[in-house]
């Protein structure tokens, strides 16, 4: 498997080299997001003139990363319509029409069409600006197979623009992640962007169920890390959001 980068160095010579696959979540029913989704999917509503989705799928292209896998499930005609003109990265439909898989169940169903390992995994419903440096690349040289297991994107609480949680994670000073104790405040939260080793889902059938199943797993052994996001990040999740976030993304 492909060592990446140490957890704490940030390595200039490994800058270009990243994953090569990706798994971009799209099949939500986007309720929250309603009435704008009673006509389309969560991923094709428009921020700023972009979709969700394809501002998803452009930060993978500008990445280097050359393949990505989308699920459908939701409007999925609409999905695979949308994608057909897309040339970078390029893209693979994973069909769920039939069976809503969540999160976990959608990239176990995807593996098989995933070659790389790790690979990223982007949810389609949130946005963000990069920091000073790349955050696809920021992921890939943090990476580092020894240690770890999944790697995921963190934003500190207070610039977790248009989330109202109480937080996700806490990080100790090397990266390695713990759970929020219920009822109390924790400093990260989770951005939907990560790194997830193959061997994660060994064992794991195709049937819905949660990444937080992985996550749990990694956790156990001790090999759940995070990374910090220096730039945005949006939680695009109600039809207010998209003007809230339209306005921030205007201001700078």
């Amino acid at each position: 498997m492909t060592r990446f980068a140490a957890p704490l160095a940030l390595r200039p010579e490994l800058a270009t080299t990243v994953p090569q696959a990706a798994m971009v979540l799209a099949a939500g029913l986007g309720k929250r997001m309603r009435p704008l989704t009673a006509t389309r999917p969560k991923p094709l509503v428009a921020v700023a003139g972009t979709t969700l989705l394809d501002r998803a799928l452009d930060h993978l292209a500008a990445a280097g990363v050359a393949r990505a896998v989308v699920n459908v499930h939701y409007f999925a005609d609409q999905v695979e319509a949308h994608l057909a003109a897309r040339t970078a990265p390029v893209v693979t439909i994973s069909d769920e029409r039939t069976l809503l898989l969540e999160t976990g169940g959608g990239v176990t169903r995807a593996l098989p069409l995933l070659d790389a390992d790790p690979f990223y995994v982007v949810n389609s419903d949130n946005l963000w600006v990069d920091g000073s440096i790349d955050t696809l690349h920021l992921l890939a040289q943090r990476w580092d197979a020894a240690a770890m297991d999944a790697l995921l994107l963190m934003v500190p609480l207070a610039r977790a623009s248009g989330y109202d949680g109480r937080g996700d994670f806490h990080m100790d000073p090397v990266g390695r992640l713990r759970r929020r104790v219920e009822s109390r405040v924790a400093p990260y939260v989770f951005s939907g962007v990560q790194l997830l080793a193959k061997r994660l889902f060994d064992g794991e059938a195709v049937k819905p169920f949660s990444l937080n199943r992985v996550y749990d797993k990694a956790l156990a052994g001790g090999r759940l890390y995070g990374v910090v996001h220096g730039g945005l990040w949006f939680h695009v999740g109600t039809p207010a959001a998209v003007g809230e976030t339209e306005l921030l993304l205007a201001a700078g």
